[in-house]
């Protein structure tokens, strides 16, 4: 009888990120159990600048920083696999790693999270969760009118920022930080309990937060999404939702290991390549082809999603100006095997329309927007 494997998971300590890792961990202990191969994941808390430090994140180095230790963990030998969400992987490949899985993707779209009062609901009981008995946000698109004039809306996200403007040029935009539990706060104040050392609100200070509506799910909290926001222009002429298109690779998550792994771990090469969803590896691959091409920096407002069917794929980017007013769109359709193609074709388009003149596509830091406790 062959002997189990137990192979080590490196995960950051977050709600959001233990949870993604528990869950890749099943469901590759069950992938390898079709492929008949005994595995057992064990996970490694891995911790990153990004969890502790409260700086904006593109004065941090952007979304890298999230991934760095758990790369340096995984080269060293500290642990064999690496979960990521995919988004928050820079697109330049790192010598000696893989990307060895994505799984089955979970909704790549944006939510709108806004106060109960005005979502319709009442005032949430300190310690809760979600609202009992909603698993889908419930009800008609009531679009951005559900805020009122001048709302002050959180996000960290310079495509999230611009996007809103460009549907509603009122709304005062708040620079955020800190974990899902941790947003989420600042609209339900002690709702929710803190996540990690970057701490939670006690007082609500914002109209609403713009969050992934991936992670909400994954942590059992979409029940607050007041709106799901459109993620294609098309589904905002169908559903009346505000469009609001994702960040390249949102909802995807990356199963990352060393580029040896087939022949020093054969039987975690075999669960890892069953774990593999072709259809969200090429939306994946697409779409980051689109932020590659474009050679964008970490706070370039640039938003692109990938849709496969069957054998197709249809990819959507744009870039917005930061204050909303200007955005160019493309569309691109093609053989989901063509996914980097497509990707790059996309941003070639975006480029001849005047991309670069719409934003600065090499931006690094975001713009400093306002502080809700008086500060820059």
């Amino acid at each position: 009888m062959t002997p189990t494997l137990t192979v080590r998971l490196g995960t950051r300590s977050s709600a959001l990120a233990t949870a993604q890792s528990q869950m890749v961990a099943r469901d590759l202990e069950a992938a390898a159990a079709r492929a008949e191969v005994p595995l057992q994941v064990e996970l490694v808390p891995v911790r990153t600048r990004g969890d502790v430090d409260p700086t904006s994140l593109s004065r941090l180095g952007g979304t890298g920083v999230f991934a760095a230790a758990l790369r340096e963990a995984l080269l060293a030998g500290g642990c064999d696999l690496a979960v990521h969400s995919f988004k928050d992987l820079p697109t330049a490949p790192v010598p000696g790693l893989t990307v060895a899985a994505v799984p089955l993707r979970q909704d790549p779209r944006d939510a709108l999270c806004a106060r109960p009062d005005l979502a319709g609901r009442a005032a949430p009981e300190p310690g809760g969760r979600a609202v009992p008995g909603l698993s889908e946000p419930a009800g008609p698109a009531p679009g951005l009118g559900l805020l009122p004039p001048g709302a002050r809306v959180g996000t960290g996200s310079p495509r999230r920022a611009a996007q809103l403007l460009a549907a509603r040029p009122d709304l005062q935009v708040v620079d955020l930080r800190g974990n899902v539990p941790t947003r989420l706060s600042r609209v339900l104040g002690p709702a929710l309990s803190a996540d990690g050392s970057l701490g939670a609100v006690q007082e609500p200070d914002l109209d609403a937060v713009v969050l992934a509506l991936a992670g909400l799910r994954r942590l059992r909290l979409e029940g607050w999404a007041s709106l799901v926001l459109a993620g294609t222009t098309q589904q905002a002429a169908t559903t009346g939702a505000p469009l609001m298109l994702p960040a390249p690779a949102q909802g995807a998550l990356a199963v990352e290991t060393r580029t040896d792994v087939a022949e020093t771990l054969p039987a975690l090469a075999t669960a890892l390549a069953a774990l593999d969803d072709p259809a969200a590896r090429a939306a994946a691959i697409a779409e980051r082809a689109v932020l590659a091409g474009l050679q964008a920096g970490c706070a370039a407002p640039v938003g692109a999603l990938a849709q496969v069917e069957g054998q197709r794929l249809d990819l959507e980017a744009a870039v917005v100006s930061l204050d909303g007013a200007r955005r160019v769109t493309v569309r691109e359709q093609g053989p989901a095997a063509q996914a980097a193609t497509l990707g790059a074709r996309a941003a070639a388009a975006l480029l001849a329309q005047g991309a670069a003149q719409v934003a600065d596509l090499q931006a690094t830091r975001t713009p400093r927007h306002q502080d809700p406790r008086g500060r820059a």
